[in-house]
């Protein structure tokens, strides 16, 4: 079964209450199943895009497989689940890891075996000692190595990654088999010169301020407007409510989105709180441009670090203002509290922007807003896929991948497949034997070569070869 969209279709089957519909929310990105503990709470297949890891597809969720086969509601429940089998790219069988494996488990695994669909065995619920049992006692079901994961605390989703790489389309948006060829007159263009599309500029920045309570979100927005647009005090929470606000500077649209304070969930009690900072969640998933706003007496504490992850996860480029920087001391250390902070916590976006402001006295909020069209910009950055492939020539002559079992990994080519982030395809002979620390590598070396710091940048494998070159 093909998505609409052209991605693939991931089908997730198993026996009742194995946790199917806790990966399904966490797969799709919200929650769209409910989930209890009374086994068969799904009845019918639902589906939904998919994202994790780069990876773009279509998942679906399923009734438990139930072993029945009359005209009950579990054997009709049971043949939607087949169908659904049938028309997927590839099928996860979630068995309870904490459980272990039931004679259900067993009889539905030789079943798969049979059929057509490609199955990752996977292990749920394995965080924990409690799970390592039902982990080994897996390896019986004769599906290969099960994959350890926890739906519920997205423990184990790299290596979800890393299986269903050779299931997704060979063009990372979804199209033909062949990467994606730029046009002769944009491949043509030194790097960084291919201009906006007008359609494009015309359009706001969207623009989402987020950050801890208190720490000058509602301020920094009515500084940069000119006027006193959202409620602002030294009370903590005073936004419930995401507030947009239109606005144009040097020509250029805005939509500035300020949000509730993002706290830890632990300490969120208020069920209107609750859905404040859900709220805060969705505006990020919306925004182009994300300013994390921290105060400069607490800087970049663990909340803020979690809510700067939480942007680099959903792919959005980000921005740090240091808020109330007046009444900073030392400042040569605070910049350098910092640096060692963003180095150690968070490298996965090397060279974020980060900007020292006060809010109340409207100071460096020009600066501010240069690095966030700076940011922007390089978020929508599109690189020819000659120069890529040149780049990628020289890194492997300097540093080719490691030998695996004493044999290399060949990487054959190069593309982009899209921008918001940067998203490049590299096609390679065995996607699965690339090492993690290699392609960290790559990404690294191409933020220097390509001039694109401090937003997300994606590597998608695919197995194959060159589809330019000759035959």
């Amino acid at each position: 079964m093909s998505s609409d969209s052209g991605t693939f279709t991931v089908v997730l089957v198993g026996r009742p209450n194995v946790g199917k519909s806790t990966l399904f929310n966490r797969l799709a990105g919200k929650k769209l199943a409910i989930v209890d503990d009374t086994p068969g709470v799904t009845r019918d297949w639902r589906s939904a895009p998919g994202h994790v890891g780069g990876l773009s597809f279509t998942v679906v969720d399923t009734a438990g497989l139930e072993d029945v086969t009359d005209d009950s509601l579990e054997a009709r429940m049971r043949r939607q689940t087949q169908r659904a089998l049938e028309r997927a790219d590839v099928a996860l069988f979630i068995v309870d890891a904490r459980a272990g494996i039931t004679p259900l488990d067993r009889h539905f695994a030789a079943m798969l075996r049979k059929g057509k669909t490609p199955v990752i065995l996977v292990a749920n619920k394995a965080e924990g000692k409690a799970g390592m049992p039902g982990l080994y006692e897996a390896f019986e079901l004769g599906l290969g190595e099960p994959i350890a994961l926890s739906a519920e605390h997205g423990e184990g989703m790299a290596d979800l990654v890393q299986a269903l790489m050779p299931y997704a389309p060979a063009e990372g948006d979804g199209g033909a088999d062949a990467a994606e060829e730029l046009p002769p007159e944009i491949a043509a263009l030194p790097i960084g010169d291919q201009p906006e599309p007008e359609s494009e500029r015309a359009k706001p920045i969207q623009i989402a301020i987020v950050g801890r309570p208190n720490a000058g979100k509602s301020t920094l927005l009515n500084s940069l407007v000119g006027e006193e647009r959202v409620l602002t005090g030294p009370e903590a929470g005073m936004t419930r409510d995401a507030i947009a606000v239109d606005w144009t500077w040097r020509d250029r649209k805005f939509r500035l989105v300020d949000t509730a304070g993002m706290r830890r969930r632990a300490r969120v009690d208020d069920k209107v709180e609750k859905l404040a900072v859900a709220d805060g969640l969705r505006v990020i998933r919306l925004a182009n441009v994300v300013v994390l706003v921290v105060d400069a007496e607490q800087i970049l504490d663990k909340q803020d670090l979690t809510i700067a992850r939480m942007v680099v996860d959903e792919g959005r480029s980000l921005v740090i203002a240091v808020n109330k920087w007046d009444a900073v001391d030392d400042r040569a250390m605070a910049l350098k509290q910092i640096e060692d902070k963003l180095e150690s916590q968070l490298a996965q976006v090397k060279g974020v922007s980060v900007v020292t402001i006060s809010a109340l006295k409207g100071q460096k909020l020009d600066t501010l807003l240069d690095a966030i069209l700076k940011t922007y910009a390089q978020w929508n950055r599109r690189i020819p896929t000659s120069q890529l492939n040149r780049w990628i020539e020289g890194v492997l002559d300097h540093h080719p991948p490691p030998l695996v079992e004493g044999r290399r990994v060949k990487i054959r080519y190069m593309t982009q497949v899209k921008t918001r982030p940067p998203t490049f395809a590299l096609f390679v002979n065995k996607p699965l034997d690339l090492p993690e620390s290699y392609q960290r590598y790559l990404i690294a070396n191409m933020r220097d070569a390509f001039d694109l710091p401090g937003v997300p940048v994606r590597l998608l494998l695919r197995k194959g070869k060159n589809p330019y070159a000759d035959d």
